[in-house]
C-alpha cells in the first residue's frame, strides 16, 4: 500500500491512468474492425487502492480521459506552515532522492481541479506519520485537512476521505497493534466533517499455554 516518490514526482501509487485507457481504446477499435469485440479494465481516479472497476475501453470516463497535474509533494509539505516541524524532520530521502511519500489525486472537494492527498511515512517500517489534503484555490494548493497522530494513513474512496489510524493497547509492540479506527470524512460547507466511524479489532494468535511446573 505504501511507496516512495522522488522530489520531482509522486511515486508508483499515482500512475497516469489516461494513457492506459487511451491504449485500451485503440486496441478495442482495431479488434472491432477485424470483426471481434473486446473490453478494457480501467482504474478510478481515486488512487491505486481501488482499481477494480471495469469500464468499456471504447468509451472511457471523463476522469480517465484527463490526467491530473502532478505536484511536487515533498516541496508542498516542506513549505506548508500547517505541517509540524517533527513531520518535516521525518521527511528525508530514504535512498538517493526517493522520499517516503505517497500521493493520491481525486475529487474530494468539488473543485475544478483534482485534490491532492499526501501521506508522509517513515523510511524503515513505512509507518504513516502525517496525512494531508490539498485543494487547488486560484492556482495554489491550500491545506484543508491534516492529521499527525501516527500510525495514520489517508485514502480517497468514492469521493470521500477515509483515514485509518491503528490502535495500540498497553504493551502492544509497534509491529502488532490491537486494532484500527477507520473514519470517513465528507466535504461539507467548505470543510471536512466526519460521516462514519468504525473500529476493527485484530485477531490475536495465541501460542500454546506453558506446561505447569512439575511438583516437587
Amino acid at each position: 500500500m505504501r511507496g516512495l516518490t522522488g522530489a520531482g514526482h509522486t511515486g508508483a501509487r499515482t500512475t497516469v491512468r489516461a494513457a492506459t485507457a487511451a491504449t485500451a481504446a485503440l486496441a478495442a477499435a482495431g479488434l472491432f474492425a477485424a470483426g471481434c469485440g473486446t473490453g478494457g479494465t480501467g482504474a478510478r481516479d481515486e488512487g491505486p487502492a481501488h482499481a477494480d472497476s471495469a469500464v468499456s475501453a471504447a468509451a472511457p470516463s471523463k476522469a480517465q480521459a484527463t490526467a491530473p497535474d502532478r505536484v511536487d509533494a515533498v516541496r508542498l509539505i516542506k513549505a506548508d506552515p500547517a505541517v509540524s516541524a517533527e513531520v518535516k524532520r521525518e521527511l528525508e530521502p530514504c535512498v538517493a532522492d526517493e522520499y517516503p511519500v505517497d500521493v493520491s489525486y481525486g475529487n474530494l472537494t468539488g473543485g475544478a481541479a483534482d485534490d491532492v492527498v499526501v501521506n508522509v511515512l517513515t523510511c524503515g517500517d513505512a509507518v504513516g506519520v502525517g496525512s494531508y489534503v490539498y485543494r487547488d484555490e486560484d492556482g495554489s494548493y491550500v491545506n484543508v485537512f491534516k492529521t499527525e497522530e501516527p500510525p495514520v494513513y489517508a485514502e480517497i474512496d468514492r469521493g470521500d476521505l477515509v483515514v485509518t489510524k491503528q490502535v495500540y493497547d498497553r504493551g502492544d509492540p509497534v509491529s502488532s497493534p490491537s486494532g484500527e479506527d477507520v473514519v470517513t470524512y465528507r466535504w461539507t460547507a467548505g470543510r471536512f466533517t466526519e460521516e462514519y466511524r468504525t473500529h476493527n479489532d485484530y485477531g490475536k494468535v495465541a501460542g500454546p499455554e506453558p506446561a505447569p511446573a512439575p511438583d516437587g
